[in-house]
């Protein structure tokens, strides 16, 4: 047995280890795993994969080398049509939501703050948890979302479903739109490799059924991604002109869907510069400075409000990085260098990212070489400018973000989109004629790792928030606001309480700063296991000799805070 046979059989070995560990998870049976997170079987194997390379090049498709078996299925599957194989992997996705909001039945932290917002916009019930530095544009979704829903108010109970329906819409707009660009800088089917591949990571899963504005904002970002490349690519043509100028619009878009989109709108434009050159940007002429005025003036309703609220136009940006919750200046990037890119994407996402590094390296290396006029090395390739510019924006993303706020995967959605297409394209290219079965392959793991993941996420990342829910909700909804009444809660959970209550809600720290109105019913909340709140002695002395009425609250099965207890007064 010669030595990349050797490889090529480990190289399978790992591969079936990786499928049938994916398949454990997919029936339910991965408790035995850490936290429901596969074993990175894959990463290793793709490294025996490239050793054993001679091997499977002289056993190819020419050769003989393949099953009869496979090569009859791989025929029937390319007679349907790639949209079909689009409509799958997004009926997918919906079904792949639906299943998991059983698990986490309640708002979150974060979606509740939005979720008030929106629900203020729509009727006036307090906006509690908001903060200056939140967007606006999720809320305006959701108060969209709640009027066509009928919604009935805090009262009804419902609401919830509506807004996590937000969220899908904005999953599978993510979706199309990445298939749409993926296809048209590789192959439609290529294309659904890459949706499929970034669906099965679970950073990205993770958040499909909660109503945040990652997501969404990230689908705008890819657009503004594809129109700079197109402004290159087809400049002094209609369609290049065309794309000049509708980036702004959507740049604006996706801002105030999410002000953090400002870090990966920087480093994209850093890497436009440096993959193709001031001159070229320069060379777009008025369109250029056009644009550049669109979106100045697109910024003056955000600067004029930041400057009401904070005293600085920027004062709205630059408090939302003060909210991260981090340690020191780069502990973010600290965080990206220990995740990447197995944490990020998962055991068959990574792989398909590291390809995607590699190729843009090499890009890299053909344009410098040819810049320097060496006539040595593998000539560059007419799409290899865009190749640097994708990897350099994935790339840099990772730093800015890293270096101005803390890290979740959640925040580089844009960065592990780009190098997924880039993977998936390296890997076809390099595994030549065997790229339709080995693409095959790689699409039908991606759909059984969807399966997968969801099972990791169902039972490995929402039980938290899920137990936390079961604590509070109960709570809440036990002080829940009567006709005409105004309340006030106090608690650590601030956005939690206010959706479940329809009350006003405050921090214990918020609420020394804060003047309450005669005749508001204030709840002060505090449970046996919770979080950002002072001890019963300390509780009863923020009561300033009021009669409070005492509720005890047990513990719920399941839930994470503890037991309650909950001091009532009548300003």
């Amino acid at each position: 047995m010669t030595r990349s046979k050797l490889f090529g059989v480990g190289a399978l070995v790992l591969t079936g280890a990786a499928a049938a560990q994916q398949l454990t998870l997919a029936v339910g049976l991965g408790g035995w795993l850490p936290g429901w997170q596969p074993w990175p079987y894959l990463l290793l194997a793709a490294v025996l994969w490239l050793m054993a390379k001679p091997w499977w090049l002289e056993n190819g498709p020419d050769t003989g080398g393949v099953p009869g078996f496979i090569t009859a299925a791989e025929k029937r599957l390319r007679r349907i049509p790639a949209w079909a194989y689009v409509v799958v992997v997004l009926a997918l996705a919906a079904g792949v939501w639906a299943w998991l909001q059983d698990f986490e039945p309640y708002l979150g932290h974060e979606e509740a703050v939005y979720a008030n917002k929106a629900r203020f916009w729509f009727d006036g019930t307090p906006d509690a948890g908001w903060g200056v530095y939140r967007p606006v544009g999720l809320p305006a979704l959701g108060a969209l979302a709640l009027r066509l829903t009928g919604y009935q108010g805090h009262a009804s109970g419902g609401g919830t479903g509506a807004l996590r329906a937000v969220a899908l819409v904005l999953a599978l707009v993510m979706l199309c739109t990445t298939y749409l660009v993926a296809r048209a800088w590789t192959t439609p089917r290529r294309a659904v490799v890459v949706v499929l591949v970034l669906l099965s990571g679970l950073g990205f899963l993770r958040r499909v059924p909660e109503y945040l504005n990652d997501i969404g904002s990230t689908a705008l970002l890819l657009i503004v991604v594809f129109l700079l490349v197109t402004a290159q690519e087809r400049a002094g043509t209609k369609a290049g002109a065309r794309a000049v100028l509708l980036v702004p619009f959507v740049a604006l878009a996706a801002f105030y869907l999410r002000y953090g989109v400002v870090g990966n709108l920087l480093a994209v434009a850093l890497a436009g510069v440096l993959a193709y050159g001031p001159r070229a940007w320069l060379a777009l002429g008025w369109r250029l400075w056009a644009a550049a005025g669109v979106l100045a003036l697109g910024l003056v309703p955000h600067l004029l409000h930041a400057t009401q609220r904070t005293g600085k136009p920027l004062g709205m940006i630059l408090s939302a990085t003060s909210q991260a919750n981090r340690e020191y200046v780069g502990d973010g990037l600290v965080y990206y260098l220990g995740v990447f890119p197995y944490r990020l994407a998962g055991d068959l996402g990574a792989v398909v990212m590291a390809a995607g590094v590699c190729a843009a390296v090499a890009a890299w290396l053909r344009v410098r070489r040819e810049r320097r006029g060496r006539g040595s090395g593998a000539p560059s390739r007419p799409d290899d400018r865009r190749r640097v510019f994708l990897g350099s924006a994935a790339l840099l993303v990772f730093v800015v973000l890293g270096m101005a706020t803390d890290g979740e995967p959640r925040f580089v959605y844009l960065p592990v989109t780009l190098l997924t297409v880039l993977g998936v394209q390296a890997v076809a290219e390099l595994t030549r004629a065997w790229a339709p079965r080995v693409l095959l392959c790689v699409g039908v793991l991606a759909g059984l790792t969807v399966a997968g993941t969801a099972q990791a996420v169902a039972h490995g990342a929402m039980p938290g928030p899920a137990s936390l829910g079961a604590s509070t909700v109960p709570v809440a909804r036990a002080l829940a606001a009567r006709d005409g009444e105004s309340c006030l809660i106090v608690t650590g959970y601030e956005p939690e309480f206010g959706w479940y209550s329809g009350c006003d809600a405050v921090t214990y720290g918020q609420y020394g700063r804060l003047r309450v109105e005669p005749g508001t019913r204030v709840s002060f909340v505090r449970f046996d296991k919770g979080r950002l709140q002072p001890d019963a002695a300390r509780v009863r002395q923020l009561l300033d000799g009021r009669r409070a009425t005492v509720l005890r609250m047990p513990a719920v099965d399941g839930g994470s805070a503890g037991a309650a207890t909950v001091w009532s007064v009548r300003f």
